[in-house]
């Protein structure tokens, strides 16, 4: 879950760089990005798979779309003040970054092959990993033992629907909601990506060393 920006142990002000935390994720997320998509091109899907697996990819799109804005409603009031541990925080302790785990999954069929589908979910669970370790830092001297006991009974990515916990209200920033509904928009984009890398292709632009189911 995201980090608050300042709060403390006993009363005490810890303070979280939570600018800095999400500056080097994005830079993760740029850097693998263009790695994956350096290699991409020189892959084609074999035809038989080709369409049911961009048909899927789409699915895991629209899926991390709508989960992470359902996620943006539980967090995006009080993110600062406490430790969110309802509704899909209940389930683990980053469900926004679990559905974005989908999305680039998504992304990667949106190729035609199930491998780079899997091959990029991977790669942003590797670099989410990473983030979240700093950012599990910071809660536990932020909030001390009620994140400690939140980290011990809910799992970190792996969702356990048994866990499953709701309240009867709750407190929403509708411009939180709508900038995390926007964020997943960009998802969209690798249709007509790699329509374009398939037509590069086709015109001998790349030359395609192996073939991925």
């Amino acid at each position: 879950m995201n980090p608050p920006k300042q709060h403390g142990r006993e009363g005490s002000a810890v303070p979280i760089d939570i600018q800095g935390v999400q500056k080097w994720r994005k830079l993760f997320i740029l850097a693998g990005l263009f790695a994956l998509l350096a290699w991409t091109p020189l892959v084609k899907a074999r035809p038989e798979f080709e369409h049911p697996v961009e048909h899927l990819g789409l699915i895991a799109i629209m899926i991390c779309i709508f989960g992470r804005a359902w996620c943006s409603l539980y967090i995006g009031g009080r993110k600062k003040q406490e430790i969110v541990s309802n509704g899909p925080y209940s389930l683990c302790r980053n469900p926004l970054y679990v559905f974005s785990f989908i999305g680039a999954f998504g992304v990667g069929a949106m190729s035609g092959s199930l491998t780079i589908g899997l091959v990029f979910a991977l790669a942003c669970w590797g670099v989410f990993r990473a983030v979240v370790e700093r950012e599990e830092r910071f809660l536990a001297g932020a909030f001390g033992a009620t994140y400690e006991r939140y980290r011990l009974r809910t799992p970190r990515f792996l969702p356990d629907l048994r866990l499953w916990r709701d309240e009867a209200e709750l407190t929403i920033r509708p411009a939180f909601f709508l900038r995390t509904l926007r964020d997943g928009l960009v998802f969209l984009l690798a249709l007509p990506l790699f329509e374009l890398l398939e037509g590069l292709q086709q015109f001998g632009w790349f030359s395609v060393i192996f073939q991925l189911p």
